[in-house]
């Protein structure tokens, strides 16, 4: 197991027992408020647990090593399971909290025991937090190497993983808050439109979630190329060999979390030995952690 997918075990395991504590406690505080914020928060958990699971299954089936059916490796099954966590973000934790929150606000019902609600609220708050820090550590460490800002490695990352966790958390965090709020307000008011209004609120933000991350996970699924920075210094390290005159074509693709599939079209200087050096190319480039595969091509000059 390498460095990375262990810390991508540590931050799954981290969320699913947080989570699966946080739903408790919701449930129970969902059954003697009767808020509908708070069944909404209560959903929203139970998906994420079921959703983390996947994530584990994931990162278990992507670490199965190369065979004759897969070249490459399996790296590309967290793409997979990841996919279908999103779906399961946005049918279960979204959908449901919208079709609550809108039937709450057509028959509003009276919230009770909010105090007990409000202390739910900042336990789970509290649970969250230690998911949503495993996680952000996690993906601060691996932007700082690759010398990139949190925001652009989380559109960039390969490794569907940790980016999950922390989009579901940071969702989980505000949504605590709009049910914190929502009872808060019920409490002062005495309306229960409030709890309406948060659970809508809550699924929308799900739904926003769920579509970013079937996006990205999506995008990966069909052999995304890897950045720019990333396909740029392949092709320095590439032109570097004294025996290549010209790069003409490099292709750097994800087959897994970092894991990337390198071609490239090279000519070769005249009267070079290309046997010895496309083999010393190759192991320099094999020898990059994030490459699993190379592929070096002779061409002649053309035009």
């Amino acid at each position: 197991m390498t460095r990375t997918e262990d810390a991508s075990v540590r931050t799954v395991l981290v969320a699913v027992a947080a989570n699966l504590l946080v739903a408790v406690a919701k449930a129970v505080a969902a059954a003697l408020t009767g808020s509908a914020a708070m069944l909404a928060e209560t959903t929203h958990s139970i998906a994420d647990t079921c959703n983390e699971v996947l994530l584990y299954v994931g990162v278990r089936s992507g670490m199965r090593p190369a065979d004759v059916r897969h070249p490459f490796g399996y790296g590309q099954a967290r793409y997979f399971w990841s996919l279908l966590a999103a779906v399961g973000i946005f049918v279960v934790g979204g959908l449901f909290a919208v079709a609550d929150g809108v039937q709450t606000l057509r028959h509003p019902e009276p919230v009770t025991n909010v105090p007990v609600g409000v202390a739910v609220l900042l336990v789970s708050a509290a649970l969250e937090g230690v998911s949503w820090r495993t996680a952000h550590r996690q993906l601060r460490m691996e932007a700082a190497a690759r010398h990139l800002d949190l925001g652009e490695y989380v559109a960039t990352s390969s490794d569907p993983t940790p980016t999950t966790v922390f989009l579901e958390d940071s969702a989980a965090l505000v949504g605590l808050a709009l049910a914190l709020v929502a009872l808060l307000l019920h409490l002062v008011t005495g309306s229960a439109v409030w709890d309406g209004a948060a659970s809508l609120l809550i699924g929308l933000l799900l739904i926003v979630v769920a579509y970013l991350l079937m996006r990205r996970n999506g995008a990966l699924l069909i052999d995304e190329a890897a950045p720019a920075d990333v396909r740029e210094r392949l092709r320095r390290a590439v032109a570097l060999e004294p025996w290549v005159a010209e790069v003409t074509e490099l292709t750097a693709v994800y087959v897994g979390p970092k894991q990337l599939l390198v071609l490239a079209h090279v000519v070769p200087v005249d009267g070079a030995e290309l046997t010895a050096g496309v083999g010393r190319l190759r192991r320099r480039l094999l020898s990059v952690p994030a490459v699993v595969a190379v592929e070096i091509t002779p061409v002649e000059r053309t035009g």
